[in-house]
């Protein structure tokens, strides 16, 4: 089996929000998908490692900011290469508590979705999150940042913890 193949599936870029009491966290991701427009349904796939994952399971809300194109390296880096257990992701970065407390990035991004949890899977590494939408908004027009974009354009990096990580 060529796992290259996966290579030519398409992806966003996103940064993905939660909270666990008063603490809340981010992290890139580029699993997002619309499962159904009614009622407006999306779901995430999260690494079970990653702190956003602790939190979205505890919580059972997420927030979802699409980054812009012009999104830089570095940011994607900070909320992707970091881990929320060490360092305050959130630091000097432009943020708002969204319906649900979670915190919806604003730096980057052109439109933001808010989702509570109606049901999740587990999928071996990762969890599905399915939820639905409590709120959604438009910031700024734009083109969104494929995966593809930032692999070739970017020259980013893909972390061990990502659903699409492939020993190449």
């Amino acid at each position: 089996m060529n796992t290259k193949a996966l290579h030519q599936i398409s992806y966003g870029m996103y940064v993905i929000g939660s909270r666990k009491g008063d603490r809340i966290n981010g992290q890139t991701c580029n699993t997002v998908i619309q499962v159904c427009s009614e009622p407006p349904i999306i779901s995430v796939c999260i690494n079970k490692e990653n702190l956003t994952h602790e939190f979205i399971e505890d919580s059972g809300v997420f927030t979802v900011s699409i980054l812009s194109q012009e999104t830089p390296l570095g940011f994607i880096g900070r909320f992707g290469f970091k881990s929320g257990r060490e360092v305050d992701k959130l630091d000097r970065v432009t943020y708002k508590l969204g319906e649900t407390q979670a915190p919806i990035i604003l730096d980057n991004t052109l439109a933001y979705l808010e989702a509570k949890v109606i049901n999740h899977v587990d999928v071996g590494t990762h969890t599905i999150f399915i939820g639905e939408l409590v709120a959604a908004e438009v910031i700024k027009e734009g083109e969104p940042m494929t995966y593809a974009y930032y692999h070739l354009v970017k020259r980013g990096t893909t972390p061990k913890t990502a659903p699409s990580y492939h020993k190449d």
